[in-house]
């Protein structure tokens, strides 16, 4: 009995002998080597980062701050901190000597809190004695030029590669490629028309580009701008339209928006017309019809599926509506083995058109973005003069076809202008007939809508410690970004954006709370017939009058008191309706719970039991 216990005493010390000597053979023998049992791959980099850091001519240089003393008390930020640290130590590992990491400890009044001051590092105060946290990154090439990343917030975590990638890019890259953009809209605002701020789309373009904005009215545009960006090309000029036939025949390359209701566009009714809808849609039919394709300006895609919330004003006060012109385009709606929308989750369109292939049609035509096949088109008129959401959705009827939003277009196609145009300047001297391209091969991607460049469709404003910082609700900016680098010739960054979801809703609950709202508005909708009927029985006793009139006034009063019976039981229905309504969603998200929570444990240590019983067994 004594050896057996001195054996398994002495099996216990062996064991652990052996453990710490597996252990030191492990850290010399795989030193570097690296495992990332994450479920999202947090500590992975993308095929794009590698190849972008493997592939640098020049040495770059990162400097980390991160502030772990200050921080200390908040814990949160401490976790984030070290997330981003050890994907940074990822980076260097990963570049082949390519990437110097140092990580610096800025603290109060150092000079190296000097330093990330002087660099454009943002610092958050943490305690009453005003001392500031620095978690930010700066990044310097062998030229000396300077990128930074003020602060890594929590809040984009789902695209932290992309934005450390997005930095060592720049600095690997500091010649921008030139975008060029001709707008009939504001998007570098108007001072004529007191518009100071532009749309943060230029603002996002120009952290990768060098934008140019060119007039509405050029005759030429030059060789040098590497992708065209056209958005709302309305009253464009016809040399405008031209030079824009002749650069994509020339084989530029071009992202091009129009809308049959830019809702971006400042037109003004017009007074002497004032119920006569003013002109807000814009089209470049006279090239596309030669394309085989058409952007109807008389139509609007809406899709009972896709429709954003919105809340409106209705008789029992404040509510939320679907409206059915603004549609919230998941996954699901968008191409996802193209470059410019195969990493993206959502996008928010308003008002937007629908693209229209003929059958004679001789190109290569991928859709980009589509509705389900429970949308329609809605006449336009309609929308802009009729904004009560419950009357669309009582108009609402299914074509059964998904619509196309926004498309991929390459091929051979013909000028819209073999001929040329008339310069009516005498001065401006005119290019030979023969000097016309009058057919080219194109490379565009056409999106219906203009809408989608809008700041409140994909972008709202956060205070973060007192900082106003801007934070996507949608990809709607990645889709420009991603088509703008993909037209550029560039694609290392495409994979990289939006790795996280911005929203992941509960598809579920949805259904129950759509399923539970359909019924509400039809028993509404029988309320209100009921009262028009009532009122026209009682409009009807009214004009019987004469000497009946005091029988006439007990037979309103009775078919009152019975329509007011009526109304309190149809309302009583009402309410069992969004009872059950909720009832349903929180019995699902009991449900849910109970799985999370109960049943997978639960499952577990069955199995255990189950082990330990067998494993019993065989010993007896």
């Amino acid at each position: 009995m004594k050896y057996k216990r001195l054996l398994s005493g002495s099996g216990i010390l062996l064991a652990a002998v052996l453990a710490v000597a597996l252990i030191t053979i492990g850290n010399n023998l795989f030193t570097g080597v690296r495992l990332d049992l994450t479920e999202n791959k947090l500590f992975t980099l993308s095929p794009g980062s590698i190849n972008i850091i493997t592939g640098l001519d020049e040495p770059i240089s990162l400097d980390f701050y991160v502030s772990r003393k200050t921080m200390a008390d908040f814990p949160q930020l401490v976790n984030y901190a070290n997330r981003v640290r050890d994907l940074l130590e990822e980076y260097a590992a990963k570049s082949g000597g390519n990437i110097e990491l140092s990580v610096i400890e800025p603290e109060p009044f150092s000079e190296e809190e000097d330093q990330a001051v002087a660099s454009g590092l943002n610092g958050i105060a943490v305690n009453a004695a005003g001392d500031r946290a620095y978690l930010g990154l700066v990044g310097v090439n062998s030229t000396d030029d300077e990128a930074t990343i003020p602060f890594f917030q929590a809040s984009r975590e789902d695209a932290l590669e992309y934005d450390i990638t997005k930095l060592i890019y720049n600095l690997a890259n500091p010649e921008k490629r030139v975008i060029g953009v001709m707008t009939g809209l504001t998007l570098f605002g108007d001072p004529a028309q007191g518009i100071r701020e532009r749309w943060a789309i230029i603002d996002v373009m120009e952290e990768f580009f060098e934008v140019r904005n060119i007039g509405a009215d050029t005759d030429y545009i030059d060789e040098n701008v590497d992708v065209l960006m056209v958005v709302h090309p309305k009253n464009f000029a016809e040399e405008a339209l031209f030079a824009i036939d002749q650069y994509l025949l020339r084989g530029g390359h071009a992202m091009l928006f129009v809308d049959p209701l830019a809702e971006g566009d400042n037109a003004e009714p017009d007074p002497a017309n004032p119920y006569v809808m003013p002109d807000m849609s814009s089209n470049l039919n006279i090239m596309l019809e030669g394309w085989g394709l058409e952007v109807g300006t008389g139509e609007i895609a809406a899709d009972i599926n896709l429709a954003m919330r919105v809340q409106t004003q209705g008789a029992r006060g404040p509510q939320e509506s679907n409206y059915l012109p603004w549609l919230r385009l998941e996954a699901d709606n968008l191409e996802r083995q193209d470059f410019s929308t195969s990493e993206l989750n959502l996008i928010h369109m308003g008002t937007a058109g629908v693209i229209d292939l003929k059958e004679d049609a001789n190109i290569e035509f991928a859709p980009l973005i589509r509705t389900t096949a429970d949308s329609m088109r809605m006449q336009r008129d309609l929308i802009f003069f009729q904004r009560d959401p419950n009357v669309m959705l009582s108009n609402f009827e299914s074509g059964n076809t998904p619509l196309v939003l926004a498309a991929r277009i390459s091929g051979t196609v013909p000028s819209a202008y073999p001929e040329g145009v008339l310069i009516e300047d005498e001065e401006e001297e005119a290019a030979p007939v023969e000097d016309i391209v009058k057919e080219g091969r194109v490379d565009v991607i056409l999106v219906g809508d203009t809408d989608i460049l809008a700041d409140h469709f994909w972008m709202r404003t956060q205070n973060f410690f007192g900082v106003q910082i801007p934070q996507s609700i949608a990809n709607n900016g990645d889709f420009v970004i991603n088509t703008l680098e993909n037209l550029a010739g560039s694609t290392d960054l495409i994979s990289l954006r939006s790795r996280g979801e911005f929203s992941r809703p509960f598809t579920v609950v949805e259904q129950i709370r759509r399923d539970a709202e359909a019924r509400f508005r039809a028993q509404e909708q029988e309320l209100q017939a009921r009262l028009q009927e009532t009122e026209q029985k009682i409009a009807q006793l009214q004009q019987e009058g004469g000497e009946g009139a005091l029988l006439l006034s007990q037979e309103q009063a009775a078919e009152i008191e019975k329509f007011r019976l009526e109304q309190i039981r149809t309302r009583k229905e009402l309410r069992a309706v969004q009872h059950e309504l909720q009832k349903n969603i929180e019995r699902l998200g009991t449900q849910l719970k109970f799985i999370n929570i109960g049943l997978i444990p639960l499952i577990i240590a069955l199995l255990a039991v189950v082990a330990g019983m067998q494993r019993a067994r065989r010993k007896a």
